[in-house]
């Protein structure tokens, strides 16, 4: 993605969650660059930048500037050298997301912006990646016969657990790997909240908000729901928590996940609110101050932490194809856990199960709505709704088949992009 951003634009800003690379990324692809939160040099940058920024920008590209937000004057200097050079791939931004800082331009056509995740389980090496997203949307899903994956159940837990944060994955003991998202969930309360714009906020609160995501995350809970249970805990308006709320998606740890609404019922049937998520599953493990050794007793929580694991490595699979995702649901409680939109129309419908023994009833919802596409056609042959180009059932076993229905069974350890 980033090397399709260089191709297409002067300069990119990658940004994400504290954690989640962007700085090793940048460098990947950077042939020059400068730090400006290294302290032996620090000094000497801040003063440039503020007299001269334009010469912090002499180096070979494409060049990173890492930390930028120290010094906001790089950001136009950087849009006028764009200007000027018309030419791709100068310039890579990077920063934390704990500040925001104030710029005079937007940096529209000049500078694109490109999100990043935290490790997907193919990029930490637990998937497998014999089964293709790509592949199965380019029509070798008809010649998919099955697969099997060395990710067994102990194993899927703690990556829920660890997360996909580079140094957790890196880290070499069992203890250290757990450890880097209870400190992102407490760094986040204590500091990250108030320096992200400047504005001060209680870290009890901030707390309390993450809490309850964690203990409705991939749930439709309405926001009266989210607030009452904050407001058991502690004291707060509706304004306070839309702030907070504001902050901690300007932090990229909040990412609900919206509603596809086709005309296939009527509007009234279909349940148009957000899913709530967090970026990653580890930071509602760390929320909730559980541990690996909890889930051999309570399947049912594992079972949404697994649905916000598969999510969050779907968005991962999907971004070179252009793809978002998306949820479906209605009142008579027929759903699809993941809608996969691609950019050229395609889409997949998926439900996301833990077990084997739920496979069943998550491959009839799938096929449920396959039939009511077509109903839908029926009525309406003017504009017709596109059939889904794939049928999956993500799960959390060992082996992955193709059913007589046309459902794939595909094991998270398996797929990849």
């Amino acid at each position: 993605m980033l090397e399709l951003k260089l191709e297409s634009f002067g300069a990119t800003l990658i940004v994400g969650p504290k954690g989640c690379g962007k700085t090793t990324t940048a460098k990947m692809h950077a042939n020059s660059w400068i730090e400006l939160q290294d302290e032996d040099r620090r000094d000497g940058y801040l003063a440039v930048a503020a007299a001269q920024p334009s010469r912090l920008l002499v180096g070979d590209n494409p060049r990173l500037i890492d930390e930028w937000q120290d010094a906001p004057k790089i950001w136009g200097a950087v849009r006028k050298s764009v200007d000027d050079r018309q030419e791709n791939g100068l310039y890579i931004l990077t920063g934390s997301t704990s500040r925001i800082a104030e710029t005079p331009h937007t940096g529209t056509t000049r500078i694109s912006r490109m999100e990043m995740l935290p490790m997907s389980l193919y990029e930490s090496g637990e998937s497998n990646g014999t089964v293709s997203l790509g592949d199965l949307f380019d029509g070798k899903g008809e010649a998919y016969e099955g697969c099997e994956s060395g990710l067994g159940m102990d194993e899927l837990i703690f990556a829920i657990c660890r997360g996909g944060w580079p140094s957790a994955v890196n880290n070499r003991t069992v203890r250290s790997k757990l450890a880097v998202a209870k400190d992102l969930f407490a760094q986040t309360c204590s500091v990250d909240i108030s320096n992200v714009d400047g504005v001060r906020r209680n870290p009890r609160w901030t707390s309390a908000i993450l809490k309850s995501y964690a203990r409705n995350i991939c749930t439709l809970a309405e926001t009266k729901t989210i607030l009452g249970d904050v407001r058991a805990s502690c004291g707060m308006s509706d304004s306070s928590f839309y702030g907070y709320v504001s902050a901690l998606e300007m932090l990229y740890i909040l990412s609900d996940v919206d509603a596809w609404c086709p005309a296939i019922r009527s509007k009234a049937a279909i349940r148009a609110s957000k899913k709530r998520n967090l970026v990653d599953p580890s930071i509602a493990v760390a929320a909730l101050g559980l541990s690996p050794d909890y889930f051999n007793t309570d399947f049912k929580t594992l079972g949404f932490l697994f649905e916000s694991l598969c999510i969050r490595d779907l968005k991962a699979y999907a971004s070179p194809l252009g793809g978002s995702v998306s949820y479906y649901h209605d009142r008579y409680g027929l759903e699809a856990d993941c809608v996969l939109h691609l950019e050229d129309g395609r889409y997949a419908l998926i439900e996301f199960k833990l077990g084997e023994s739920e496979v069943e009833d998550g491959a009839k919802h799938l096929c449920e709505i396959e039939g009511l596409v077509r109903a839908a056609n029926e009525k309406e042959r003017q504009c017709p709704l596109r059939l889904p180009d794939l049928k999956l059932v993500i799960t959390g076993t060992q082996f992955g088949y193709r059913r007589d229905d046309g459902v794939l069974v595909v094991p998270i350890g398996c797929l990849c992009p």
